[in-house]
């Protein structure tokens, strides 16, 4: 019997990288350019021959950078991936890798359902500047994605789980429509770290915003890419890579900071996990419109549940429809400034509970026919829940914010 893929035990084993005086931690390599030994070596590198992984070779900072290379290593580790690498933000991320594989008149398929950020970038900027038209469709009806998959399309794009939705994409499915057409499946994994391996279910690329669980703290905008070794040296070439010529490159510093923090991913997932399964839970018993994939009653729990690895949970995002944006804003002003049970604020994954309207905020990008489509009512407000405090404390937080809504 083959032994189950486990995202944190593969990410702990591939930490092993000493500082230079042998602490305990990696060291931080500020350098911008770096030094050959002998003359002759420069051409090898320029020509590709020698890098970080022939011969140790590094050229300069928004090419390769020991410390960025390092904490791509680790987060692919996770992924089960053979390389990865990190940008300055999720959205250079994938800007990067949909660039690279679809600029000047290519076409993606995507989910109709996304970060606010990503559908701006597919819907408008790139049919404008790159020529790069997208199909956006309802990623679950795998009729409509396959019929989308036959105009000639390069990607498939699609959340683990979606933005703010929280519905499950099948990425088996997924990938087996992918790549029947000779595209590459493209999987937004950053709600999910650990609880997701896309990869072990035939995605061919997983992004990460780090900016959000990765990091844990709001501290740092950062994003990673784990995919196949040659398509991070496809990105990286010289002459068309577009990490390398387009420059979204992670600041070594920001890197360490990630490194020191990925080996408490795991207690941490499984702590959201935990206080949001709590919360929903009370939520449904008290009344409310409440989404969120650890309750039997979501639609994708089956799903969820047969993907996931099994010790980190259900996620630490949940819904709660209150209909109109004016109840939805009255409930997050109770929440934050009468409560104190957390903060009004995009973004997610904080050790503290962020909450926020995606109609008004993280998804405004799109149109209200869109957002319609999308299911994302005016009155959904997304929580993104903490690991401070005590949980029964926020129950009581929460119940009594509801009560006077």
């Amino acid at each position: 019997m083959t032994k189950a893929f486990d995202p944190h035990q593969a990410m702990a084993d591939a930490r092993h990288e000493f500082g230079e005086h042998g602490g305990v931690n990696m060291s931080i390599e500020a350098s911008t350019t770096f030094t050959v030994m002998t003359p002759d070596l420069m051409p090898e590198i320029f020509a590709g021959q020698l890098g970080p992984n022939e011969g140790g070779c590094y050229l300069y900072g928004r090419h390769f950078n020991p410390t960025v290379f390092v904490l791509g290593r680790m987060v692919a580790a996770m992924e089960g991936a053979e390389a990865g690498y990190g940008t300055a933000s999720g959205l250079s991320a994938i800007a990067a890798v949909i660039m690279q594989k679809c600029g000047g008149g290519g076409k993606v398929v995507s989910s109709n359902t996304l970060y606010g950020g990503t559908y701006a970038l597919f819907e408008k900027y790139l049919p404008k500047n790159c020529n790069v038209e997208t199909s956006f469709v309802d990623i679950q009806d795998l009729e409509a994605v396959e019929k989308a998959m036959q105009n000639g399309a390069s990607v498939l794009y699609t959340e683990t789980l979606s933005n703010p939705t929280l519905l499950t994409a099948d990425i088996s499915a997924l990938a087996e429509i992918a790549h029947k057409y000779d595209a590459m499946l493209v999987v937004d994994n950053t709600f999910t770290p650990l609880i997701f391996s896309p990869m072990q279910e035939g995605a061919d690329v997983v992004i990460h915003s780090a900016t959000k669980f990765l990091s844990g703290a709001s501290d740092v905008i950062a994003g990673v890419i784990c995919c196949s070794k040659s398509f991070i040296e496809e990105l990286m070439d010289l002459h068309l890579g577009s990490l390398m010529l387009l420059g979204p490159t992670m600041d070594p510093i920001v890197a360490f900071r990630l490194s020191l923090r990925l080996p408490h991913l795991a207690a941490r997932m499984k702590e959201h996990s935990s206080r949001a399964l709590f919360m929903a839970t009370k939520l449904q018993e008290f009344g409310q419109d409440v989404v969120y994939p650890g309750l039997p009653e979501h639609p994708d729990h089956a799903l969820f549940n047969r993907i996931r690895n099994k010790e980190y949970g259900f996620g630490g995002l949940f819904t709660i429809d209150m209909k109109t944006s004016e109840r939805a804003d009255r409930l997050m002003n109770l929440l934050q400034n009468e409560q104190q049970f957390g903060y009004i604020a995009v973004s997610l994954g904080y050790f503290d509970t962020l909450m926020s309207c995606p109609g008004a905020s993280t998804s405004s990008e799109m149109s209200e026919e869109a957002q319609d489509r999308a299911g994302i009512s005016p009155g959904l407000v997304r929580f993104s829940i903490g690991i401070t405090g005590s949980i029964e404390e926020r129950w009581n937080q929460m119940k009594q914010a509801i009560e006077q809504c």
